[in-house]
């Protein structure tokens, strides 16, 4: 019998344990101290699947991202923390089909990977891309949250979302013939294309996605055309409705310093359900778990603890 599992990249930490490289899909073969913390199997973590002292979580990553961007937020996350971070669909070394980009078809991948596990209660975190995802999973599966935290991304669509994001790729000269002319370009000629937000995060951030190929060379780690069909379906129509009808405690984080999620919006969506609750933080981008970690896990915590 296939598992679902197996065509995604996923791993389990908890108690301050961090990422570590290679494909875990179908579950890693040993578990074990890392980082001062626990990477769990698939097998132990179905074994605890009744256990009342753990608090499960999945963290979804935004557009271009994979699991190990949120390493840091793991490793400040408690022993009794059991935290399923995986690339999702069309990104890092998860599957790649060739159509399926809509928030419901990440929404339907989260949906399948949980029921095979076996969490039938857990707390939701999205970043970004991985917000949007996150709002459509708790529309139609309520039942399965015990709350949902949305980080620096509003409901709004965007007609104008798809054209950056293809200028923005297509002046990456991918693929690069090694990864230190990939470095060299991001260093220098990257300069010069217009980006909206920190240039140098941006820069690292698109080199931590250039990998090398087994044939030689080195490309993004993600699809390209995934991303801009992530785009284009993710942005073309807006999800207010669905965030008024949440029935979910809901958390939205914003960045103080965003130019993603405007303070406009945030408080719209303050306004738009009694069950929502905002926390800004200060000196933080769109990147709030990577601009303030702590204050990040903070937040999420703090949340949590009223939701007990």
């Amino acid at each position: 019998m296939s598992s679902y599992l197996d065509q995604f990249n996923y791993q389990f930490l908890s108690g301050g344990g961090s990422a570590i490289g290679g494909t875990l899909g179908g579950g890693s073969a040993s578990g074990g101290t890392v980082g001062g913390g626990r990477r769990w199997t698939l097998a132990e973590v179905q074994a605890e699947n009744t256990s009342p002292g753990l608090t499960r979580w999945v963290f979804l990553h935004g557009l271009m991202g994979y699991a190990i961007n949120w390493r840091k937020i793991t490793t400040l996350m408690g022993p009794n923390d059991l935290c399923l971070i995986f690339d999702q669909r069309g990104h890092g070394q998860s599957m790649k089909p060739e159509h399926g980009y809509a928030p419901e078809d990440y929404a339907q991948d989260l949906k399948h990977l949980v029921d095979e596990i076996g969490w039938s209660k857990f707390n939701l975190v999205g970043h970004s891309m991985g917000a949007r995802n996150a709002l459509l999973f708790a529309a139609r599966h309520a039942e399965d949250l015990n709350l949902l935290v949305m980080e620096d991304l509003g409901p709004d669509g965007s007609d104008t979302a798809l054209a950056y994001y293809e200028k923005l790729l297509d002046s990456v000269p991918t693929p690069f013939p090694t990864k230190l002319a990939a470095k060299e370009f991001f260093m220098n000629d990257f300069r010069k294309v217009p980006v909206r937000g920190d240039r140098e995060t941006i820069g690292l951030y698109f080199y931590s996605n250039i990998v090398d190929l087994p044939g030689g060379g080195a490309d993004w780690r993600f699809s390209k055309q995934a991303i801009l069909d992530s785009v284009r379906q993710g942005r073309a129509k807006d999800h207010w409705n669905e965030f008024r009808a949440l029935s979910v405690p809901t958390l939205v984080i914003r960045g103080s310093d965003s130019l993603e999620l405007s303070r406009e919006t945030f408080e719209k969506m303050g306004r738009a359900n009694p069950r929502v609750e905002l926390v800004e933080i200060a000196d933080a981008g769109h990147w709030v778990h990577y601009d303030q970690p702590e204050k990040f896990v903070e937040a999420l915590k703090s949340f949590a603890m009223k939701r007990t």
